[in-house]
């Protein structure tokens, strides 16, 4: 049974969602795409921020706490949510997502963009119609960065959270599967920013997931509402290293929407009070975990306020990144709260 937190105040959860996301982002980015059996054999269990590993495909050498696609993408989205006041352009989202690969490759990085967002982006790039980009978009990209429409939407209204959570991510990733995954992690946030404990926010996510689910294009995948019940129900009464073999071996950790949204969903369910537990064991899962640990943070932080991940792993982020978390957030939450 999770535990709310309605003292908290909302400034504090807003921050905590995008401050949680990099959290979890930087304490996967050394363990991405890596098996969970080497990760096992060379932490047993993670306890911090480490440096990618020489053998990181993605990522090798890049220091301990420093932050993935899934932060800088989520912080990209939020700045167009600003400048759109709440609404998102696919037009400039496309021509943004092009400019940040484009920095990422001139910064000798190797974590680029996804495989559907990047075959959107080509096609909006080459002539092809907006329409028409994000039919095949499957993968968790909309899920990773969708955070900020979240914190700057509320979830009373989930009708309206859908829709804009479709209009911020169609252009990449205009799949039933792939909105539904955006629309529960956006629900969750904005349910944790209300003052709801995980159970309740995950209880929120299904419902969002279920109403995004009839949206876009329909290709075949398993459901998303299910799933998400289903990973939550299925690690109960698990111990964290019993739980984390279940989420890697049955519901799956791959860029998948249909594994990593339910998998993230699965390790709240495991940590719902403690953020910090929660985002380190999503780290040591294997597989897509700089995202499962994103969304992780993300909705931890939105439903335990930033004071709840420990000083010394705020320092770690301020320190090796420089993002405006906290000025993103504040501004994020007043199109949230309109004067």
């Amino acid at each position: 049974m999770s535990t709310p937190y309605p003292a908290v105040p909302i400034e504090s959860r807003a921050v905590g969602a995008l401050t949680g996301l990099a959290v979890g982002d930087a304490l996967g980015m050394p363990t991405q795409s890596m098996p969970r059996e080497r990760i096992v054999a060379r932490h047993r269990r993670l306890a911090g921020f480490e440096p990618g590993p020489a053998d990181q495909p993605i990522a090798p050498g890049m220091p301990a706490g420093t932050v993935t696609d899934d932060t800088e993408q989520a912080l990209l989205l939020g700045r167009l949510l600003l400048d759109g006041r709440g609404h998102v352009d696919g037009h400039r989202l496309a021509r943004a997502l092009l400019a940040w690969e484009d920095d990422m490759r001139r910064r000798g990085s190797l974590d680029l963009l996804g495989p559907s967002t990047r075959a959107a982006v080509a096609a909006v790039a080459a002539g092809r119609p907006l329409e028409e980009a994000g039919r095949f978009g499957t993968t968790n990209g909309a899920a990773m960065r969708i955070a900020p429409v979240g914190i700057a939407v509320p979830a009373a209204d989930l009708d309206l959270l859908v829709d804009r959570v479709v209009e911020a991510s169609w252009v990449t990733h205009n799949t039933g599967v792939a909105l539904a995954g955006a629309a529960a992690v956006a629900a969750a946030v904005s349910a944790g920013l209300d003052g709801a404990d995980t159970a309740t926010a995950t209880a929120t996510a299904v419902r969002a997931a279920q109403l995004a689910a009839g949206r876009g294009n329909w290709i075949a995948a398993a459901d998303i509402a299910t799933r998400i019940a289903w990973a939550a129900e299925l690690v109960a009464g698990r111990t964290p290293d019993e739980a984390a073999d279940l989420i890697y071996r049955l519901v799956g950790t791959s860029v998948a929407t249909q594994e990593s949204v339910p998998a993230a969903f699965a390790v709240l369910a495991v940590h719902p009070d403690d953020p910090w537990q929660a985002c380190l064991l999503a780290a040591g899962l294997g597989g897509d975990t700089d995202t499962i640990a994103a969304m992780v943070g993300a909705i931890a932080g939105a439903g335990h306020g930033v004071e709840s991940f420990p000083d010394t792993a705020r320092e770690t982020i301020a320190r090796a990144n420089h993002l405006p978390l906290a000025e993103l957030a504040t501004q994020l939450l007043a199109l949230r709260q309109p004067r």
